[in-house]
C-alpha cells in the first residue's frame, strides 16, 4: 500500500503524459522536426526561470503564463517560417532556438538565488511530488487538446504530411503543442518530456505501419516504460525523472539494435 499511495498521483500524471505525447510524437516524426519538443521545453523552462524574479518558487500561475507566452511566440515563428523550409531547414531553426533558450536560461539562473536547483528541475522535473489538483488540471488541459486534435485530425495530419501548406493549421498545431509542452515541462522537465514524446513513437513507427497500431504500440511502450521507471526509482531511491529517461531511451536501443542486426543478416 505504501508504494501505491506514494506513486499514485505521479503514475496517473505519467500516463496522461504518455497519452498525449505518444500521439504528438507521431506527428513530430512525420513532420521530421524531432527536436521541436526539446526546443519548446527549453523555452518553457526559460519562461519559468524569468518568473522567479517576481515569484520565488517559479511554480505558480505567473510561471505558467511566462512559459506559455514564450512558447506561443516560438510556435508562431515556427509556423510562419515553415513555408520557407526549402531555404532554411526547420531543424536548424529548432536547434538555434534550443541553443538560444539554453544560453539565456543559464544566464537567468546565474542571477537567481537557487539557480542550480532550477536548472536541475528544468531538466528532469519533480514528477514524484505532483499533487492530485495538478494531475486534474493536466487531465482537463490534455483532454481539451486531445478532443481538438480528434475533431480536426484530417487537416492536422494533412499539414504534418506536407499535403497542405496552410499557415493556420501549422500555427494551430504548434500552439496546441506549445500548451502541452508548457504544462509537461512544468511537471516533468525537458529530458523527461523529450523521452516520452520520441522514444515510444519512434519504436512504434519502426515496427508498425498502420497509424492506429502505431499509436496503440506507443501508448503501451510509454506506459510500461514509465511505470517500470517509477518502481526502479522507488526500490533503489533514484531520481524519478532520470529513471524515466534512462528506461525509455535505454529500452529504445535494446529493442532497436537486435531488430537491425536480424534485418542485416536476412539481407545478407
Amino acid at each position: 500500500m505504501t508504494i501505491i499511495q506514494f506513486l499514485a498521483a505521479p503514475a496517473v500524471l505519467a500516463i496522461l503524459l504518455v497519452g498525449i505525447h505518444a500521439y504528438l510524437g507521431l506527428h513530430v516524426l512525420t513532420r521530421d522536426v524531432i527536436f521541436v519538443d526539446i526546443g519548446l521545453s527549453q523555452v518553457a523552462a526559460l519562461g519559468a526561470a524569468i518568473s522567479m524574479f517576481y515569484e520565488a518558487e517559479g511554480e505558480g500561475s505567473l510561471a505558467i503564463a511566462c512559459s506559455l507566452g514564450l512558447c506561443l511566440v516560438v510556435a508562431f515563428a515556427l509556423a510562419l517560417l515553415r513555408r520557407y523550409e526549402k531555404k532554411l531547414s526547420q531543424e536548424v531553426l529548432i536547434g538555434m532556438t534550443y541553443a538560444l533558450a539554453s544560453g539565456l536560461l543559464i544566464l537567468v539562473a546565474d542571477k537567481l538565488p537557487h539557480g542550480t536547483e532550477h536548472l536541475k528541475h528544468a531538466l528532469i522535473g519533480n514528477i514524484l511530488f505532483v499533487s492530485w489538483p495538478q494531475v486534474f488540471q493536466t487531465f482537463v488541459i490534455y483532454s481539451i487538446i486531445g478532443v481538438l486534435h480528434f475533431i480536426f485530425r484530417k487537416p492536422f495530419w494533412a499539414s504534418s504530411h506536407g499535403e497542405s501548406d496552410s499557415f493556420l493549421w501549422d500555427f494551430l498545431f504548434y500552439v496546441l503543442f506549445g500548451v502541452v509542452i508548457t504544462f509537461s515541462t512544468h511537471h516533468a522537465g525537458v529530458l523527461v518530456v523529450f523521452a516520452i514524446l520520441v522514444a515510444p513513437a519512434a519504436l512504434a513507427t519502426r515496427f508498425f505501419t498502420k497509424l492506429s497500431t502505431r499509436l496503440a504500440a506507443a501508448w503501451i511502450i510509454g506506459v510500461i516504460g514509465t511505470l517500470a521507471a517509477f518502481v526502479i526509482c522507488y526500490v533503489w531511491d533514484l531520481p524519478a525523472g532520470a529513471a524515466i529517461v534512462a528506461v525509455l531511451t535505454g529500452g529504445f536501443f535494446i529493442a532497436l539494435i537486435p531488430a537491425l542486426l536480424i534485418e542485416g543478416r536476412k539481407a545478407v
